[in-house]
This record gives C-alpha cells, structure tokens and sequence, in this order.
C-alpha cells in the first residue's frame, strides 16, 4: 500500500511517498535517505542547478530495478516547478524541470530522480556553455587510478593555455575535469577545443588514452570523451547520487588529492558516499563554487602541444 504524506519545506507543502522503501539494497539507503541527502547537501548543490535544464534518471524500484530517463517535465508536476522548452535536433521542443528550489529538489527526488544530469549551458542562453567538460572514462583494466593519471596530464596542459581547471569524481568510475568559462562563446568553438585537447593527449600517450569513440579501442586505456561539449548532451550534476551498488556521489575533489591516490594507489581516497560527503562540504565547503563564476577566455590551440 502507497503512503503518502507533506513536508513542510519553506512553506511549501511536497506530497512524499513511500519513504521507507529501499533503493539501495546492499546499503538499505531507502527513498527517506535519499530526500534527506538531497534536503542537506540542497545549500551546495542548487547553485550548481540553477538555471539549467535537468534530465532526471529515475530508478523508481531501486538500482537494481528498471530506470528510465525522463527529459519531458512530468504534466503532474506543481505550478510552482520551474520549467524551460528547449529546441530539439528534430525541430521539437522539449519542456525541461528546471530545479532552481529545495521544493522543486525534494519533489524530484520523491519521484525517485536519484541522479541529476545537466546541460552546460542555462535555460536563458541555450547555445552558450558556460564551462568546457572532459569526462573521463576507463576501458577495463584501466581504471580511476588510470583516470588519475589522464587527469593530470590534461592539468598541466591546461595549465600551460593559463587555464584553471577543477576536477569532479563521476561518482562511478570515472573523472571529470570541468573548464570555467563564463565568457559568451559556442559549443562549436568548445567543443573543437576539447576534442584538440583530446587529441594532443592520445598522440602523447596512446598507450593510455584514446580520444575516438569506438568502443573496441578502448581496452585498457581512458578516453578522454570531448563530446560531451553538445547542446544536447548531459552530464551527472556535482552532488548528484550515484545508481550504484552502494549509494555513492559525484564530488569535487582537489588536485592534491588525486595526484596523492595516484601516487599510493588508493582509488578509494576518491569514492564517498552521502554522509562523508556531507562532513566533507561542511569542513572545506564547495570547491566547485570556482566553476560557477570564474571567467576565462578561450585561447587558440594553433601550434599547441600538450605537456609530454
């Protein structure tokens, strides 16, 4: 039998269901920890929401059930959730939730929306990325280690452009390393610029990356996947859950950090889950906050080669 009942949250009341049913099995994380994570990391993670269109992933019987994209706003959301109709390839629209309040948070969360995946770009300029994304993504046997050591090396030629660049877990088993931009520019010049990027690191080190989508070429090495740089594609929002085994969470991590679980060979320096993520923001705050409103002009790749 459904349960229903209302939070009280800011003075708008969000109907909530089924609080104590499990999603994550092997951790008995229920649908209630899930809304109070989402509740608690809320003053952290809504910056980082705010404004964007959200592809919600839905895993309404845990995640080892059935899941399911949902990019249409649901027709039986509240009057007060925010939405935007954003253009599609097909000459469609799509009306995107757009989660800018705790409400609109707790209310997506209630329909099991366990990871958040956002555009680069806000709903008011819908051709302008604000960031450049490089997700990084192990072929079995490499690894986050693997990741790691791809990551640095796009660090330091990143740095060598006088770019600043600040990196996420995926909250899987990947990296990624976000480029701030804020600065009017187009998907066609970032998205050229990190496949350049991409390029300049598989000619340097092919036997660790790859930067071509073939699936058959990745085996053992890290593709370094620049065509996240779309105004159609998504990426797993910081702060957002994991439908992993073990609830886990996408989460900035410093520099140090991964040179240091590089260097001793800990992968599991780099994996948290709610609570330590929780203890971790209220210690040393948001380190994603830099992406938010850094400015950085996009400079030219001509006769730029990466680091070796």
């Amino acid at each position: 039998m459904k349960t229903v009942a209302e939070l009280d949250v800011g003075g708008i009341r969000v109907p909530v269901s089924n609080l104590p049913k499990v999603l994550y099995p092997e951790a008995g994380f229920t649908k209630g920890d899930v809304i109070n994570y989402y509740i608690r990391i809320a003053p952290f993670l809504l910056p980082h929401l705010k404004g964007r269109p959200v592809t919600m992933k839905r895993y309404p019987d845990g995640v080892k059930g059935f899941f399911f994209y949902e990019r249409n706003c649901p027709s039986h959301r509240p009057r007060w959730m925010d939405t935007a109709k954003v253009g599609r390839s097909d000459g469609g629209q799509t009306e995107y939730c757009v989660i800018n309040t705790l409400p609109a948070l707790v209310w997506a969360a209630n329909l099991a929306d366990l990871e958040l995946h956002t555009f680069l770009h806000r709903a008011a300029a819908v051709h302008r990325p604000t960031a450049i994304v490089f997700d990084l993504d192990p072929g079995p046997p490499a690894d986050l280690l693997s990741c790691c050591a791809v990551a640095l090396r796009l660090k330091a030629a990143l740095d060598a452009l006088g770019l600043e660049c600040f990196p996420k877990t995926s909250g899987s088993k990947g990296l990624q390393v976000y480029v701030p931009l804020n600065v009017p520019v187009t998907y066609d010049l970032t998205k050229a610029f990190a496949h350049q990027m991409a390029d300049g690191l598989q000619r340097r080190t092919p036997g660790l990356v790859v930067s071509r989508m073939e699936k058959n070429l990745r085996s053992g090495k890290v593709l370094v996947d620049w065509s996240q740089n779309d105004g159609h594609k998504t990426t797993v929002n910081v702060y957002s859950l994991r439908a992993t085994e073990n609830p886990t969470v996408s989460t900035p991590v410093t520099w140090g950090e991964i040179a240091k679980a590089h260097r001793l060979k800990r992968s599991d320096s780099l994996v948290f889950g709610p609570e330590s993520l929780l203890k971790r923001v209220d210690k040393i705050g948001d380190l994603f906050a830099p992406v938010l409103k850094l400015r950085q002009k996009l400079p030219s790749l001509d006769g730029f080669s990466p680091p070796a």
